[in-house]
């Protein structure tokens, strides 16, 4: 098994763009396992872990509802956002500046098989960063993500979640609000999900802003202990 995870940054960058290098490394790992089980090789598969930031963009996943979309082409234009449906799990999102975007790119078979365990070590990691800002964030039952005060009038999603998995391979990944402009997320019904507000961590710390390249550090630390995994940048 190789748990090393090649690390990148990749600024800000186009939501296509991302999209298609995500495409690319899955294939890649896809292509090496195919190959292995082939022609009964050992050839190690690779790992990787990208932090994004993209322009303005909604995405909707595989199962959502165009409906939730509350903003014609026009409108998109205007706000100079852009739209595309893609092939994760999960409704509708908004990804957009100060919303560290995170796509790990992994062979479970690296790790373990285990979609579910996944998705909760992705809320972990985050729950356990925002512990360090003094935030009791949680899980909501039956809504992947991370949430602050859960079962009270006052609930609000901080990161969203969806991720595609195919030959226990994953892309696609998290989005944490951190200094997001969160007037965006009034022109969807985020992840289908109506009557509950989303919040972003400078929001919630009553602060300007939050220094994103130590929340990312956080990030990445706690990661690596809960995945046992060690980072090489790439």
């Amino acid at each position: 098994m190789n748990k090393r995870i090649y690390l990148q940054d990749l600024g800000t960058k186009d939501y296509q763009d991302v999209w298609d290098y995500q495409e690319q490394l899955f294939k890649d790992i896809i292509d090496v396992k195919i190959k292995n089980r082939r022609e009964e090789q050992a050839l190690k598969t690779s790992n990787h872990f990208l932090f994004v930031e993209h322009p303005h963009v909604y995405t909707l996943g595989k199962s959502g509802d165009i409906s939730n979309l509350l903003l014609s082409e026009e409108q998109l234009a205007k706000k100079g956002a852009k739209f595309y449906k893609i092939n994760r799990g999960g409704d509708i999102t908004y990804h957009g500046p100060g919303q560290i975007v995170g796509y790990p790119i992994l062979d479970l078979e690296n790790f373990f098989t285990d979609i579910h365990k996944y998705l909760r070590l992705l809320e972990e990691m985050i729950i356990l960063t925002l512990a360090e800002y003094g935030l009791d964030a949680t899980r909501s039952e039956g809504e992947t993500g991370v949430w602050l005060d859960v079962n009270t009038p006052f609930a609000r999603k901080i990161c969203a979640m969806g991720v595609r998995a195919s030959r226990w391979v994953t892309m696609h990944g998290f989005a944490l609000n951190v200094n997001a402009n969160l007037g965006y997320f009034d022109n969807i019904i985020p992840c289908g999900i109506r009557g509950k507000a989303v919040t972003s961590l400078n929001v919630e710390l009553g602060q300007k802003h939050v220094d994103e390249s130590v929340l990312k550090e956080k990030l990445l630390k706690h990661f690596k202990v809960l995945f046992e995994a060690e980072f090489v940048d790439k």
